[in-house]
């Protein structure tokens, strides 16, 4: 028959029969299902791979006569090109499928949080450790990685680790090894239960145990470090520029809020909950620091909100990318000393210099206190500026500290800094005699 609108109308189920298919003349393939209930529905049947196939068009009502024709030739065209209509709807369907079940896995696992993690861990594979050991290991890593708790917890990278344990390690290797150590249980429990795909522990790197680094970088090397950043656009050349001028911590500069910083711009305080050592820093800003901030723009959010963080790629969460950031500087640095070199040879008929040994994000910091010891400047300033405690402080004097000696930590920085600067000009690098402009206490 040929399918009109009144023919189908006409059209019923015999009795005693669940359904009856009817075709039409005009379309091959075009077939029309009349249900005992009276519902009609349009589908287009083929023959592939020796098999009857039957796609489903539409409800009867719900698409017209033309409609389910021009459907069913468009069916037959993909058929006769070799295809498989059904088979690639199921296709689509699985993969839609697929689709959604891993959307729901990735809701999961960043509900997953670091802290979450940190008490799963504490509630199930610490129930039968020591009290101290329960107590101990999550207190250590939630401070440790007080900045990264909010993330989900997948989202922690070997770089991040490393970075957070060299920090430590800086001063407290035993407390690095420890974390490490929590850590690194942590996370292989948590792969075991498929919490997480992999263990951003297991190739941290650990200082020898025995060993303390002493790497400073030399004047010709900081004077390449500052150019270098020069070469690198927001957010991390005056990142870069600001963690060499403050000297504090790569993760709380990174992590610096608009209103930490006095609206002056003459101070930075470093909020107890992200120091180091839970004590809140105040920071003389220095002139070059000052120029730095006044330059930047404040950054927005994807939804336009003004983001409350100086140094951010998303506008919500500090940056991050360390790795990559260290891998760029240490390129425009070896082009940097490079062509100073190749420069200073033409007349001198020197040989090239040997390359440097490796230095990390921490060593800037001891840079600048080895640096202000040749400057003059006390170690108790020298230590208060790194926001360390003094070992010559002590009693109640040590409870004062962090308000002490505000004029000289402001003198120190605006030293070191001018220093900074001298030696990216080159007109500061110590002379062979080991001459330096005195601090003036």
């Amino acid at each position: 028959m040929r399918f009109t609108k009144p023919a189908i109308d006409a059209l019923s189920c015999p009795p005693g029969k669940r359904d009856v298919m009817y075709a039409d003349d005009e379309v091959k393939g075009l077939r029309v299902r009349v249900n005992a209930t009276g519902s009609k529905s349009f589908l287009f049947e083929y023959r592939y791979a020796g098999k009857n196939r039957r796609l489903p068009l539409g409800e009867y009502g719900q698409i017209t006569v033309a409609q389910a024709r021009r459907a069913a030739q468009e069916a037959r065209g993909r058929v006769l090109a070799g295809g498989d209509p059904v088979g690639e709807r199921k296709a689509v369907a699985l993969a839609f499928h697929a689709a959604q079940a891993e959307e729901a896995r990735e809701a999961v696992a960043d509900a997953l949080t670091l802290d979450v993690l940190v008490g799963r861990w504490q509630d199930g594979a610490l129930k039968d450790r020591s009290e101290n050991y329960r107590r101990e290991g999550p207190r250590r890593l939630r401070h440790a990685f007080a900045p990264e708790l909010m993330r989900p917890a997948r989202a922690l990278t070997l770089a991040d680790v490393q970075a957070r344990l060299d920090d430590i390690g800086e001063n407290h290797p035993t407390t690095a090894r420890r974390v490490h150590a929590y850590g690194r249980a942590m996370f292989a429990w948590a792969a075991k239960r498929r919490l997480v795909a992999e263990n951003p522990f297991t190739d941290a790197v650990m200082d020898s145990r025995d060993e303390a680094r002493e790497r400073v970088l030399s004047d010709d090397e900081l004077g390449a470090f500052w150019r270098a950043t020069q070469g690198m656009g927001y957010p991390f050349g005056p990142y870069l520029r600001l963690l060499a001028l403050t000297l504090q911590r790569l993760r709380e500069v990174s992590a610096m809020r608009w209103d930490e910083i006095a609206p002056d711009l003459s101070t930075w305080t470093v909020p107890a909950e992200r120091a180091k050592n839970s004590k809140a820093h105040i920071v003389h800003l220095s002139e070059p620091a000052r120029r730095e901030l006044a330059a930047l723009h404040r950054q927005t959010a994807a939804d336009g909100t003004i983001s409350p963080l100086v140094f951010t790629n998303t506008g919500r969460t500090p940056i991050s990318g360390f790795s990559d950031a260290k891998e760029r500087i240490l390129r425009l640095m070896d082009a940097d000393t490079a062509s100073c070199a190749s420069e200073g040879q033409k007349n001198a008929g020197k040989n090239p210099p040997s390359p440097a040994a490796s230095w990390t994000w921490h060593d800037l910091r001891r840079t600048g206190v080895t640096a202000m010891a040749r400057l003059g400047i006390a170690p108790h300033v020298a230590d208060l500026t790194l926001n360390h405690v003094p070992a010559s402080i002590k009693g109640v004097a040590a409870v004062y500290q962090r308000h002490h000696f505000m004029n000289e930590r402001a003198q120190a920085l605006d030293v070191w800094a001018a220093h900074v600067l001298a030696v990216a000009s080159g007109s500061g690098r110590t002379s062979a005699s080991g001459n330096v402009v005195p601090f003036r206490r």
